[in-house]
């Protein structure tokens, strides 16, 4: 019954958001004051902004298996998951509460330690592959540290919006960040936010070549990748193995939920095991901890991170920011 029912949910998910535009108003959770913001689909070019009048239009219809996000300058961002709805959405968000002051750099020592920290964070942050380090923040000013404890743990804090040129993917990305943590002694991370691809730069058959060339690359073990492989239950042929700690190698069955409405042809996915398993591309190597049940995703690579559902080690999870590619990218 229980199984019924979820098929059933998804089933009028995707009827009703099929060529459907939402309509819906931003206010500010205390005063009720409304809002200039982003309204997006993370990891894609689609969006809108709202009006002074905090309103705006959306068209769904292409994204509608994936969580909306809501964006603005000054306010934790806001994702929904059930956004379906015949009424106007009202979306209320919070103001963000910084940790630490505004600091002058101003003095040779904190000027050496602003550079140090910026550094670190851009390493954490993007990345260290060729790609992350072709990477130019725009706006690097708009990012401030903790500087009276960044001894142990680095904490970034963005007062705008992160302004990305990829130069070597050919994106213009803007990345809202709502938290980065960096403990410098066991060296993990927690950084969470959300971004919009704003633009393709891939403009000429001569730029769009070697572009293609990289994306593909970053592609390619990815886990973009590796989700669209495992929707089409094509692990295999696409290069990856799953095994669990006992080692022993793990087809479709063993990690997918696959629920399908027949009437309609509609398939709804999760990722789950239930316990830590490993993921070899060639011979890179990735291992997940799931943190949650089940992980849902979609044939565009797109899952779910909220939660969070999957803690990442290794292969997939340094390929971060400056390796990231729209939902949209096909493989030429």
């Amino acid at each position: 019954m229980r199984k019924f029912i979820l098929i059933f949910l998804f089933a009028n998910f995707y009827i009703v958001a099929y060529n459907q535009v939402i309509k819906g108003t931003v206010l500010e959770n205390n005063t009720n004051s409304p809002i200039i913001a982003t309204i997006y689909f993370n990891g894609t070019f689609v969006g809108t902004l709202s009006d002074l009048n905090g309103n705006f239009e959306l068209d769904i219809s292409k994204n509608a298996s994936m969580p909306l996000t809501i964006s603005s300058i000054g306010y934790y961002s806001v994702t929904l998951t059930n956004f379906l709805t015949h009424k106007p959405l009202i979306i209320y968000m919070t103001p963000k509460v910084y940790e630490v002051k505004e600091v002058v750099i101003s003095s040779k020592s904190l000027v050496k330690r602003r550079i140090a920290n910026l550094n670190l964070f851009k390493k954490i942050f993007l990345g260290s592959t060729d790609n992350a380090r072709n990477c130019k923040i725009i706006n690097e000013n708009d990012i401030t540290f903790n500087y009276a404890n960044d001894r142990d743990t680095l904490k970034a804090f963005a007062s705008n919006p992160i302004l990305i040129n990829n130069m070597s993917l050919g994106y213009k990305i803007t990345y809202y960040l709502d938290r980065f943590e960096y403990n410098k002694k066991d060296r993990s991370m927690i950084f969470g936010g959300s971004l919009i691809f704003v633009e393709d730069l891939a403009i000429d058959e001569t730029h769009k070549r070697s572009y293609e060339i990289r994306r593909k690359d970053a592609y390619l073990g990815s886990r973009m990748h590796f989700f669209r492989a495992l929707w089409a239950n094509d692990l295999e042929s696409a290069g990856f193995r799953v095994k669990n700690s006992a080692y022993k190698y793990l087809n479709y069955n063993d990690i997918v939920e696959d629920s399908l409405a027949d009437s309609l042809n509609i398939h709804t996915k999760f990722f789950k095991y239930s316990e830590k398993l490993s993921i070899l591309y060639d011979t890179r190597l990735t291992n997940i901890v799931f943190l949650k049940e089940k992980v849902y995703f979609d044939k565009d690579g797109y899952f779910d991170q909220t939660g969070p559902g999957i803690s990442w080690e290794g292969e997939m999870m340094n390929k971060r920011i400056g390796d990231m590619l729209p939902y949209t990218y096909k493989i030429e």
